[in-house]
């Protein structure tokens, strides 16, 4: 039981770290990447580009550390959904965060060539600077995807399995489905960025009742 409350706290305590390093990565980057003037925004703020990639990736580690952690307790309930979690959100997320890592920094490369160029083809370097720009905004659709199949497994799990309340889990797969449209709009230029807040507070709540209350004992016992 012990081991249970240690495993519900870690995955708590991941969700969490995810979170918050989510959010700085979007602070650090957010303005600079929606710029008009990309090359250029880029060279200037180049550090607090990598800075914002160092957190997006401390967030797709901390994520993909769940579905492992959490995998001898799921298997139980549902074997084939409980590796389907940990490929979808344990190792495809953990690729397209990898991929928007490459893009992001490939930028700064890009940003610091462009300016101590003395003479810069402006065409080419724009050209260059928009596919990686695109790129990014369509790995970034197909994550939230990826994120939304492996979030539908798990909260139909932790659903099934009763391992946290139903009001609690079923809130999660409502806002699992949300964050699916969303993506899938996305890919077509469409962004609803409100969309994504069911989930979210979601899984901050969910973060908290699992460090504090930990995996429903009788849920645990049935299986034992």
């Amino acid at each position: 039981m012990n081991n249970h409350k240690r495993i519900a706290r870690f995955v708590g305590l991941l969700y969490i770290i995810g979170t918050v390093a989510g959010i700085f990565s979007v602070v650090c980057t957010g303005s600079i990447l929606e710029s008009t003037d990309l090359l250029t925004k880029v060279s200037a703020n180049g550090n607090q580009v990598i800075l914002g990639t160092l957190f997006m990736l401390i967030m797709g580690i901390s994520l993909a550390l769940v579905p492992v952690i959490i995998n001898p307790i799921l298997k139980k309930y549902n074997e084939a959904l409980a590796l389907g979690y940990v490929v979808f959100r344990g190792a495809l997320e953990t690729f397209t965060y990898i991929a928007t890592a490459m893009s992001w920094l490939l930028l700064v490369v890009l940003s610091k060539e462009y300016v101590n160029t003395a003479s810069p083809d402006s065409t080419s370097f724009q050209n260059m600077s928009n596919l990686l720009g695109d790129a990014g905004e369509q790995i970034h659709s197909i994550t939230m995807i990826i994120f939304s199949l492996g979030a539908l497994m798990f909260y139909y799990l932790l659903y099934q399995s009763k391992l946290i309340p139903k009001w609690l889990s079923g809130w999660g797969f409502i806002g699992s489905i949300i964050y699916l449209a969303t993506g899938v709009f996305a890919l077509f230029g469409a962004t609803f960025s409100i969309l994504l807040m069911p989930l979210g507070l979601q899984e901050m709540f969910m973060a908290v009742w699992l460090i504090v209350k930990g995996f429903n004992p009788s849920a645990i016992d049935s299986k034992s």
